[in-house]
């Protein structure tokens, strides 16, 4: 299993938006030094021109959207306050338009000059640095890839049809017109790699950059962005898609380091995130996390994180962002998504696995810590990838965020007027389950179907409640009691009813008890037997789930709850074969 990229340096190198890197002093020998954000309180007497500054396609975003040509976060920070900082510290080490604010180098003397300066409206520690070494990446060689075999032919071609990807084809939705950013750790062998000759061939990699080493080749470091490009534009020699948006334009960009150093990849991916709105980004992926070697379980909540606030503010300038829940649903001590999937305005992308489309095990479960959902949506957490040895199977919600990323490409290429947050709304209402959720899979897997047919069918229930000696019992209609070859028995030998001490535990159960349907429009791997799943949830009155699961049904009773353990205002939801009942608890 892949987890979530975490690599950092041991020196920062700053990208301020539109000028030259600020010189760093030398540091002070004597007297330690930590970094520190300087929030500034104005930028009165800055002058702005937009369309000096912004790219054509970044001015056609904010057109298309509604929203005004620039605004005071676009703003340059009054240069006289970075030299008051820059003066008073050790080292100014970025410069942030969105936040106006200057990260720096100081000492506790130089820390309480700087709150003394004139347009300082505060200052805040960061964390101490952890600097842990990891796996150096050697310099590329391309080998002859050996020969596909049938099973990794078929999974690539899976894991763009259980999106639906056969009905964006055929409505020549391919991303084109669209622009993403990618951050990553490096996109190493990627220039040289046959899976994506078509992107340097038509000139659509317009621009790169390396916010490790402020420089603008980003084909070194590690090679998981050229593993994560493949998920949205890569290709198999015989023209087979690996992603959904093969016709989109890049933008490339190195934020992820070499050495552990946590909060310096959050700066690096503030700086990113500035860039690709000057340049014009659509879309952002990020197949990145933060999680223990930083923050609290009870920090996701969207707002703890600079790359959380980051993320939100980018969403601001209509840049859809989309990003990777996280690997970390096995993990005892760490089970939640991690940041920036946290963020309310963050499309995050759970995994399931492609052979039975349940819920893969490593995936992180939600909700956030302020018991929003999460993850949104979920797609294949394994994935053939071009690697630089060529073509390999690999693993991670790494490679569900670029599926979900190429989605969205194909999903604004139909409707360009769509706002993000229209756009955002309709990726989760295009989930298989929708409207039932859960924190294994969220809304489900979207289908392409559902914007080339909005006004589908509603399919009539498949299940009743009955509620009898204590017991609130989920029935399958006579109708729907049979599956082909495999008629339904009203009971088996017997129904275990869940406990409220197990029921809490379900999101732990694994794939036996967290799974997913497959899509209509993607022929699953044959199973020995037919198989057919029901999800159940049961909502607070504040719409947060208290217990959940999804059961495979062998029987017509398929779930008996205890009256007891329900609440008076609990909603229970049943979703089946595509429709959803609710029971309100009096």
């Amino acid at each position: 299993m892949l987890s979530l990229f975490r690599f950092c340096p041991l020196v920062l190198v700053c990208l301020v938006a539109g000028a030259a890197p600020l010189p760093a002093p030398a540091a002070t020998a004597s007297v330690p030094t930590a970094r520190y954000w300087v929030y500034l309180r104005d930028k009165a007497g800055m002058h702005f021109e937009p369309a000096q500054y912004f790219s054509a396609p970044a001015r056609a975003r904010r057109l298309r959207q509604h929203l005004p040509a620039a605004d005071s976060t676009d703003f340059p920070v009054r240069p006289d306050y970075v030299r008051g900082v820059e003066q008073a510290s050790d080292s100014v080490l970025f410069v942030s338009r969105w936040f106006n604010a200057v990260c720096c180098r100081a000492t506790p003397a130089q820390v309480r000059a700087l709150r003394g300066l004139p347009g300082v409206m505060r200052v805040e520690a960061q964390t101490p640095l952890v600097l842990l070494p990891t796996a150096k990446y050697p310099a590329v060689r391309m080998s002859s890839p050996e020969p596909l075999t049938a099973a990794e032919r078929y999974l690539a071609r899976q894991q763009t049809a259980s999106l639906g990807g056969q009905a964006f084809q055929k409505a020549r939705l391919d991303g084109h017109g669209l622009r993403i950013a990618i951050f990553d750790v490096g996109f190493n062998g990627t220039d040289k790699h046959p899976a994506f000759q078509h992107l340097f061939r038509d000139k659509r990699v317009v621009a790169t950059h390396d916010f490790v080493r402020n420089r603008e080749s980003v084909y070194g470091g590690g090679s998981h962005g050229t593993e994560v490009l493949s998920c949205i534009a890569g290709r198999l020699p015989d023209g087979t898609p690996l992603g959904l948006a093969p016709q989109a334009e890049f933008l490339l960009a190195r934020t992820e380091r070499m050495l552990r150093e946590v909060y310096v990849e959050e700066q690096d991916w503030l700086a990113a995130a500035e860039w690709a709105d000057r340049n014009g980004a659509d879309i952002i992926n990020s197949s990145l996390g933060y999680t223990n070697r930083r923050y609290f379980p009870e920090q996701m909540n969207g707002r703890s994180s600079l790359v959380a606030r980051a993320a939100g503010m980018a969403v601001r300038k209509g840049i859809l962002v989309v990003n990777a829940a996280g690997n970390d649903g096995d993990d005892a001590e760490w089970r939640t998504i991690g940041t920036p999937a946290d963020g309310d305005s963050v499309l995050a992308v759970g995994g399931i696995d492609p052979d039975t489309y349940l819920h893969i095990e490593f995936s992180s479960y939600g909700p956030t810590a302020d018991r929003r959902l999460k993850p949104n949506v979920v797609a294949f957490g394994t994935v053939l990838a071009a690697t630089p040895r060529g073509y390999e199977q690999v693993q991670g919600t790494s490679f569900a965020s670029p599926l979900m990323a190429g989605f969205a490409a194909c999903a604004w290429q139909q409707n360009r007027q769509l706002t993000v947050r229209q756009l955002f709304e309709q990726l989760q209402q295009a989930g298989g389950l929708y409207p039932y959720f859960d924190y294994a899979h969220g809304y489900g897997l979207p289908r392409a179907s559902v914007f080339m047919s909005p006004h589908q069918a509603k399919i009539p229930p498949q299940v009743d409640f009955s509620k009898k000696d204590s017991l609130l019992s989920v029935i399958i209609r006579p109708e729907a009691a049979f599956l082909p070859g495999f008629p339904l028995p009203m009971f088996t030998d017997s129904v275990a009813a869940l406990t409220p001490g197990e029921a809490l535990k379900a999101p732990k159960l694994g794939r036996e008890a967290i799974v997913g349907p497959a899509p209509v429009e993607a022929a699953a791997a044959p199973l020995p037997r037919p198989t057919d799943y029901l999800y159940w949830h049961v909502a607070s009155a504040e719409g947060v789930l208290r217990r959940y699961e999804v059961r495979e049904v062998r029987q017509r009773v398929v779930v008996q709850i205890p009256l007891r353990t329900l609440q008076s205002g609990d909603l229970v939801r049943v979703w089946f074969r595509g429709s959803m009942l609710s029971y309100l608890v009096p």
